[in-house]
């Protein structure tokens, strides 16, 4: 009997030991094949409008590129090496290495050094697909992705080159990257002026496609209709010519092209003044707010748009920064087709729109006039600008963080709205305050954001926008500062970060915040050395 219990507890706890084993197991299991929160997402992500949340801890592996690097956060940076090795950089460009030793050898700031370093040439690094045989052909062509998207934004890859142009006067090839992404970017105005991000490869099909009730046209990523797009490629043509000296060599070898271009952007600005009808662009997608074209808007000379620089829809239909820019870069755009003697072609075109952008643009004061009010006599900040307005009397009191924004008028516009204009350093001051409904304060970091991400996340190139657009030498370290804990001991910048984690981010390769923070330590290099100290 005695035998039988003893037998009977061997057995009892040989179940129980047993059962804790396969607990134990179990855990380890689910440990190391369960998805990790700390681990970025793949940068092959299509989704724009899908924001993975990373959030970067000790020991965590994150990706950059198609680099896996192993990230320690420590109490003081290491300054790992996180850019992609030479030998698997998409281009090399003598003139941007030399400046990244200068600048490196020259601050004594060693956490902006690095990520200077890391930053600038993220571009060149990582996105773009130049094609040399073309280029020794004399018809340049470069192809830019976004950074964990693989599609070309007209706006991003703008943005994206445009700290490497003063660079291409003593870089013969970089100067002929730069032509191949303005012959690749007047390639997809000629496939579809509304579209906002292309494919290189026509036969791919897009994600949209099946959610989007629209025109999508092969090789077509998103057809969301956004001003500044076409607003950017101009920019970046007048840009260009300036930095080679106003030579036209490139112009007259691709007039054709180029012009046809120019007449499509000028074309699709007219239509969507709406003086006549709405024009041929429509657009709905799934599950999503109705057609924009329900908007209502007052036909003023304005130029009716749908989607911000964020690729949200917008409130209301005309949106004060993207007519700001617009307005800019057809004066900068005058002035080209004058040297090209092009102006029998679009002089007529682009006169009409300046003078009808300016009857609405160019007021500083109140008018009786509903479709005139574009500034907003604000109880606490006075006379401000409007983010959105309809032209019936109707504003939309905010900021969002992408560009152009209200904060970015004197960066993109200096010739119309220098720093210290009045209306704008009132808007400013709004946009910068918790007035703005898209202005976040934490306990890391203060910053604009907007509702492609959400609350409480705070962008990057808003903060760099408010270092580029001051003067004072406080709030250019307040920035800086900001900026050196945003990268979440990554070494990049980011779309969005938590104001009160820094570590907690979205897109992890995002290549027109590297480039825009780089643009920023260089003109502070430049202008203001002492602060890179």
């Amino acid at each position: 009997m005695v035998g039988l219990l003893q037998l009977r507890r061997r057995q009892k706890y040989r179940s129980v030991v047993g059962t804790i084993c396969v607990v134990i197991a179990l855990v380890i299991l689910y440990t190391y094949l369960s998805p990790k929160p700390t681990v970025p997402p793949t940068l092959e992500n299509p989704l724009h409008d899908v924001h993975a949340t990373v959030t970067v801890s000790s020991a965590t592996t994150a990706k950059n590129a198609t680099k896996v690097v192993s990230i320690t956060t420590t109490s003081s940076p290491t300054f790992r090496v996180v850019r992609r090795s030479a030998d698997k950089r998409r281009f090399s460009s003598a003139a941007v290495e030399s400046l990244i030793q200068e600048i490196k050898q020259n601050i004594k700031n060693k956490e902006l050094a690095w990520l200077f370093e890391n930053c600038f040439p993220n571009t060149l690094d990582t996105t773009v697909d130049f094609d040399e045989k073309a280029a020794s052909e004399n018809r340049p062509d470069t192809y830019v992705i976004t950074g964990d998207i693989d599609a070309m934004w007209l706006r991003d890859s703008s943005a994206q080159v445009n700290p490497y142009l003063p660079l291409i006067r003593n870089d013969s090839k970089l100067r002929q990257l730069i032509e191949g992404v303005l012959l690749r970017q007047s390639l997809f105005v000629q496939r579809d002026p509304y579209a906002n991000a292309h494919y290189k490869d026509t036969s791919r099909t897009s994600e949209w496609k099946r959610m989007d009730v629209t025109d999508m046209r092969p090789g077509v990523h998103e057809r969301k209709w956004e001003l500044d797009s076409l607003c950017y490629v101009i920019r970046l043509m007048h840009s260009y010519w300036k930095e080679v000296d106003y030579d036209l060599t490139f112009f007259r070898d691709n007039e054709k092209q180029l012009k046809k271009t120019i007449g499509l952007i000028l074309q699709t600005m007219k239509e969507q003044q709406r003086f006549n009808s709405s024009g041929p662009y429509t657009y709905q997608r799934q599950g999503h707010p109705p057609d924009p074209r329900g908007h209502a808007a007052e036909p003023n000379g304005l130029i009716h748009t749908f989607f911000r620089p964020s690729d949200d829809l917008q409130m209301y239909p005309y949106l004060i920064p993207s007519q700001f820019f617009a307005h800019h870069v057809l004066q900068l755009l005058s002035e080209l087709v004058k040297k090209l003697d092009w102006t029998a072609d679009f002089n007529d075109d682009i006169v009409h729109l300046i003078a009808d952008l300016e009857k609405i643009l160019l007021v500083n004061h109140l008018t009786d006039k509903p479709a005139k009010q574009i500034i907003f006599n604000h109880t606490k900040h006075g006379l401000i600008y409007a983010y959105e307005i309809n032209g019936f009397g109707n504003s939309n009191l905010m900021d969002d963080s992408n560009v152009p924004s209200l904060l970015s008028l004197p960066y993109l516009c200096p010739n119309t709205i220098p720093i210290n204009h009045t209306i704008y350093q009132n808007t400013r001051t709004f946009v910068l305050s918790k007035d703005n409904p898209w202005f976040f304060k934490g306990a890391a970091i203060e910053g604009i954001g907007g509702p492609h991400v959400g609350n409480l996340m705070a962008w990057p190139l808003a903060i760099i926008m408010r270092g580029l657009t001051t003067t004072d030498d406080e709030e250019i370290r307040t920035c800086l500062k900001m900026l050196q804990k945003s990268h979440g001991d990554t070494g990049f910048m980011h779309e969005a970060i938590d104001v009160n984690n820094p570590r907690h981010f979205t897109r992890s390769w995002f290549a027109w915040a590297n480039s825009l923070f780089g643009e920023f330590i260089w003109k502070l290099y430049r202008e203001k050395p002492y602060l890179l100290d």
